[in-house]
């Protein structure tokens, strides 16, 4: 259909007809009807005007009419009715529609009647008010989502620091993360808090970065002495990852502190038992374990999964929290899926 013809078309049906730019801008395509010239004297053809311009209902609007056009839905999309006052103080009802025509974002304005009562200017306040708490949640939500990504950032470089030192592999890091969170998802924690362990888990050992290369990097088995400076790094890592006030660091603070606690009270740094242990830090001593035992490192063999799982049973009486143990099995064909997606590079 031709400019032309469409022009036409618009003009009989008494339409005041904006073309939308990406930049916020709006061109009047056809020569105004006289209706709206009346509210706008200043606008005529290929008049450009500011989307700030436009009245506040419409200004909400756009809103819905921009995903109504990025996401190329088919038909029109209605604004409902508004109240407009014209300068002398008369107030008419109008609509706007959102239609796409190859390609051309365009709002139509057209005048439905200046009769109406009370009812109709309740439902425009409705209205106004529900686009309006719909931008301020879409405002939150994108914050919201900028300082997660920047939280994210944060870890992720802690973590990187932390593995140039350490003899684990970037792929183990990254399975004690994704295990935790399939743990996570199967106790029912809310999305946010799964989200937190994902990237808090693999931050268990950073406290490490704070322990002598002559102990952390020894390739024998430690002294007793040695072995009482290395299980400083739980108490290191804890106080690293401590009083931020984000949520994720705070969980990962926790993890750090208390991955090496045992069920029976015998683990370290604060001999804690059975459920005193914060069950962030029991989710990770269980996937630990496992981890460690499935894969070959520089001073062992990997064992075969189902030797690990009865190995972890046993631990599972004084080690590890019986209960999560369960729920681990439970859920150890995911587990498996996860260890083979993210497997190490040849030792």
């Amino acid at each position: 259909m031709s400019a032309t013809t469409l022009e036409k078309l618009y003009s009989e049906l008494d339409f005041a007809v904006l073309s939308v730019c990406k930049n916020e801008l709006m061109t009047c395509l056809t020569e105004p009807p006289s209706w709206f010239k009346h509210f706008y004297p200043s606008i005529n053809k290929n008049h450009q005007l500011n989307q700030e311009e436009l009245p506040g209902f419409l200004q909400h609007f756009m809103f819905d009419a921009e995903n109504h056009w990025q996401r190329k839905q088919p038909g029109q999309l209605k604004s409902g009715l508004w109240v407009e006052e014209a300068p002398d103080g008369t107030e008419w009802l109008m609509e706007a529609t959102a239609v796409l025509v190859e390609d051309d974002r365009l709002l139509l304005i057209n005048l439905t009647d200046k009769d109406h009562g009370t009812h109709q200017k309740k439902q425009q306040l409705m209205r106004e008010n529900l686009l309006t708490k719909e931008k301020l949640e879409l405002e939150v939500h994108r914050r919201t989502q900028q300082i997660r990504e920047r939280e994210e950032e944060i870890a992720i470089r802690l973590i990187s620091a932390a593995v140039q030192r350490d003899e684990e592999t970037g792929a183990h890091i990254r399975r004690i993360g994704l295990y935790s969170a399939e743990m996570a998802k199967e106790l029912g924690w809310p999305m946010s808090h799964v989200d937190d362990i994902k990237l808090a888990a693999p931050m268990h050992d950073i406290g490490k970065i704070g322990i002598p290369d002559k102990i952390l990097q020894k390739p024998g088995r430690l002294t007793e002495d040695e072995f009482a400076i290395m299980k400083d790094h739980s108490r290191i890592g804890g106080e690293m990852l401590a009083g931020s006030g984000i949520s994720l660091l705070n969980t990962a603070s926790i993890i750090a502190n208390y991955h090496h606690e045992k069920w029976d009270g015998s683990g370290y740094p604060d001999g804690l038992k059975g459920k005193e242990i914060p069950e962030a830090a029991r989710i990770v001593a269980i996937v630990d374990v496992y981890d460690a035992l499935v894969h070959e490192r520089v001073y062992k063999k990997a064992f075969s999964e189902s030797k690990a799982l009865a190995i972890m049973d046993e631990m599972a009486q004084d080690h590890l929290d019986p209960d999560l143990f369960a729920v681990f099995l439970s859920i150890i064909d995911r587990i498996r899926e996860i260890k083979d997606r993210n497997q190490d590079e040849e030792i």
